[in-house]
């Protein structure tokens, strides 16, 4: 066990979970996931929240199950690694509202960092705008940690605060194989499914679920985050975290050349648009609320599996925050930026220089 976890914490380690995550995101997309978003925490946690109601935007409606696999896949190994640690407490009104916050910044892109990652890897230029503000809002938030932000600690609790959103999880997945779709049918039961669009579009069961537990279970060893990865290397100048994800974006792109999903340019790209500005925008709104939240959307559902209640806090707040985002035409389409979409993204700009900024500990 000691040699596993040896294997993990190495450099070798990190970057063969990046492999693995780029190769089968990019076989997710093959097997019947949408264009580029073979996997993407943001869209598929948009896809649960109109899938039980939450919002009813037809085309984006599917209960998707590799969001279900990263929570109980990362559940498993915490209890197969000795690493289950229920704990709370932490500003957990603050991380609901991160987390809705960063889905609307996600949605005006229409992505998070792990599909800007996977976009590029496709031949979406637009992704570079996305990458860009996603650096960018993190070097933000690197300046708030410098003037002392913190959110306090958490406090260890009852075992049964971290099984609450795995549990939830469990029975979504149950409600999935319960309520199947249906041919033509819109509702299953007490589900909603798309007919067409992003939502339609989907792996078979066993695949999405499988890859989501084999994610789930690695990313947990290897603490793998995206946003982490860009903080160290600004702050410490460290590049472990950051081979992970030059190992997932290369090999995505390898992947997607082998095959023929390589289609390189701006426009025409799968749910995408092309107004670059708001591209760029709403990733600094993703990628500062990830800085003050501690991690970034994939790393708070593996956080959540390993009994964080702050993370699953946050990552209902981003659910929460995907039906707010299409209730109220904040969202992005292929077509460019919803009608509120600029007025939301200068609103969550403020919101979290307000929270960075009053949310200071003096430093000694």
């Amino acid at each position: 066990m000691s040699s596993v976890r040896d294997f993990f914490a190495s450099r070798l380690g990190i970057i063969s979970v990046g492999v693995f995550i780029g190769i089968f995101a990019a076989l997710l997309q093959y097997w019947g996931n949408p264009g580029n978003m073979g996997i993407c925490v943001a869209c598929m946690e948009r896809d649960i929240a109109g899938a039980v109601g939450f919002h009813r935007v037809a085309v984006v409606q599917y209960l998707r199950p590799e969001i279900l696999g990263f929570v109980l896949g990362a559940l498993v190994a915490a209890y197969a690694f000795g690493e289950y640690r229920p704990r709370a407490g932490s500003a957990p009104i603050v991380r609901f509202l991160l987390g809705m916050i960063a889905m609307i910044g996600g949605l005006v892109f229409l992505g998070c960092p792990w599909r800007a990652l996977l976009r590029l890897a496709g031949g979406d230029g637009n992704a570079i705008f996305g990458l860009l503000g996603l650096t960018a809002g993190v070097w933000i938030g690197t300046l708030f940690f410098r003037g002392g932000y913190n959110l306090g600690r958490t406090q260890h609790t009852y075992a049964a605060v971290g099984w609450l959103l795995p549990l939830l999880f469990l029975g979504l997945l149950a409600l999935r194989l319960i309520f199947p779709p249906l041919p033509d049918k819109e509702l299953s039961g007490i589900l909603f499914y798309s007919l067409k669009g992003p939502g339609s579009q989907r792996a078979a069961l066993p695949l999405s679920l499988g890859v989501g537990l084999a994610v789930g279970f690695l990313a947990q060893r290897t603490r793998f985050c995206t946003m982490g990865a860009i903080r160290d290397l600004i702050l410490f100048r460290q590049v472990h975290l950051f081979l992970g994800i030059a190992a997932l974006l290369a090999a995505a792109f390898l992947t997607n050349l082998a095959l023929g999903q390589f289609k390189p340019g701006f426009t025409g790209q799968p749910v995408a648009h092309t107004m670059s500005l708001w591209n760029f925008a709403g990733m600094v709104v993703a990628g500062l609320a990830f800085a003050l939240a501690g991690g970034c959307p994939g790393r708070q559902l593996f956080l959540a599996g390993e009994g964080d209640g702050d993370a699953a806090v946050f990552v209902l707040g981003m659910i929460v925050g995907a039906a707010v985002s299409h209730n109220f035409g904040l969202a992005s389409s292929p077509a460019g930026i919803g009608p509120y979409g600029m007025h939301a993204v200068i609103i969550s700009l403020l919101v979290l220089v307000f929270i960075g900024y009053t949310m200071r500990q003096k430093l000694s």
